[in-house]
């Protein structure tokens, strides 16, 4: 694509929103079908035992540290493969694709290390003793599917940045009724096989990864669309960007996701101090409330890679500005349906994981501080990604540091044992967090892109 297509693309308004809403769409409902495993997996846990549903809260809150750290690493790619996308850079793409795969991987093998040597230390996290023998052979489970998760998007990263976002949300909805499919099987037993509980769930969640990573692997190396990439894909070259500067690009997104994701986990930690029937109904509200997220993240995730593309275009600061503008008005507007939805119908979505009627009660109070950070939540996703659309990843680090952890973490500890207001105030003090990582990436982004 030229890159006067792209002037010609986004100069309008109604361009603008036409091409995030068709880049962004297939990977919202790709997130959205992740959304409904992760419902599918609580409900079905959560129906099976409240220690189940415990012991996967405090696992899942855990992995998520590690698995969108290896999701932004991959972001690294976007921006990259934009640009050289806009300039038909073809051998570039390829080339540059191969190297993420090896950098990718490596990363994602020192996740794998690092939770490794978590796992050795789980009995001295904190959690109910009762919780750890179905804690410890889920961790393992999860444990193996890092590199996958990994390896996965960075295909489906390189994807989105050739605007091509309609092939991995097929993938990711295909192995998703997989995952629901094993979750049935070998949760409670079905059709002949071992009743296995949490260990089902776990084995489902492996297979449907792995087996992702292998459809996308197929498709991208015999579908006509990714042809032009696929000769120096296989083969070593001299074209495309360097192991180092994808690296650059990639660490600072991926520790800032980390530590975004870290302010939750040890939230969740805390929630554990609280009580097992407190941590059950941490899980429902963070599934829950990663339904806005995912909503947020399709079309921020269009607008960055728009963004990326725009790079390269004549004005390009303004059109940056343009393009982060338009996304915010559609993200906004979603984050206005999110608390919509989750005031009106929260009580019947918390009670499709659970029947304790304490666990329902407790999830029941959290719900107005979750409707509450959605806001937060949608203006620090968009200029995050705006940001990331720019190359300059750098402010990114600090921001997350000062907001997530700097603020977040005391904030959570303070609201929830200070004060005395328990799961509600760990579940308000995600606001504070939010707002603020929002306002700094909205000033940073506005900074880099100074005309």
């Amino acid at each position: 694509m030229a890159s006067s297509t792209i002037d010609n693309q986004l100069l309008t308004p109604r361009g603008r929103y036409m091409a995030i809403l068709r880049l962004g769409l297939p990977i919202l409902v790709g997130q959205v079908g992740q959304i409904v495993v992760g419902f599918a997996d609580s409900a079905m846990v959560g129906n099976y035992s409240t220690d189940a549903l415990a012991a996967a809260s405090f696992v899942n809150n855990i992995f998520n540290i590690a698995l969108l750290m290896c999701l932004g690493f991959t972001y690294g790619l976007t921006p990259l493969i934009g640009a050289l996308f806009s300039s038909a850079r073809n051998e570039d793409i390829g080339a540059t694709l191969r190297r993420g795969i090896q950098v990718n991987f490596l990363f994602s093998m020192a996740i794998t290390l690092a939770m490794g040597v978590l796992y050795l230390n789980l009995d001295h996290l904190g959690q109910p003793a009762h919780l750890l023998p179905l804690i410890r052979p889920y961790f393992l489970i999860y444990l193996a599917s890092v590199v996958a998760v990994s390896l996965f998007q960075t295909f489906a990263q390189t994807s989105y940045a050739v605007n091509s976002s309609m092939m991995p949300m097929w993938v990711v909805l295909f192995c998703n009724l997989v995952n629901i499919f094993g979750n049935w099987l070998l949760i409670y037993g079905n059709l002949g096989l071992p009743q296995l509980g949490l260990t089902g769930a776990g084995i489902a969640t492996l297979s449907a990864r792995w087996l992702a990573l292998a459809v996308i692997f197929a498709i991208f190396f015999s579908a006509k669309r990714y042809r032009p990439y696929r000769r120096t894909v296989i083969r070593p070259s001299r074209y495309g960007i360097t192991r180092a500067r994808i690296f650059r690009t990639s660490w600072p997104v991926s520790v800032q996701m980390g530590l975004e994701t870290a302010s939750f986990s040890v939230a969740a930690v805390m929630a554990g101090w609280l009580g097992a029937n407190q941590l059950a109904a941490f899980q429902i509200f963070v599934t829950i409330g990663s339904l806005g997220f995912v909503i947020y993240y399709g079309m921020a995730a269009a607008m960055s890679v728009l963004v990326a593309n725009a790079s390269s275009c004549h004005d390009a600061p303004r059109l940056m500005r343009a393009i982060a503008g338009s996304g915010y008005v559609i993200i906004l507007l979603l984050a206005a349906l999110a608390c919509v939805l989750f005031l009106s119908l929260g009580s019947h979505l918390i009670g499709v994981f659970s029947s304790d009627e304490a666990v329902v009660a407790m999830t029941a109070s959290m719900i107005v501080p979750l409707a509450i950070y959605q806001l937060g939540d949608a203006t620090q996703v968009n200029f995050a990604n705006a940001l990331r659309g720019t190359a300059n990843v750098m402010p990114m680090l600090w921001i997350a540091l000062f907001s997530y952890v700097v603020i977040g973490i005391p904030t959570t500890y303070i609201m929830a044992f200070i004060c005395g207001w328990g799961i509600v105030g760990i579940a308000l003090s995600f606001s504070v967090s939010l707002f603020t990582a929002g306002a700094l990436f909205l000033i940073a982004f506005l900074r880099t892109t100074r005309p």
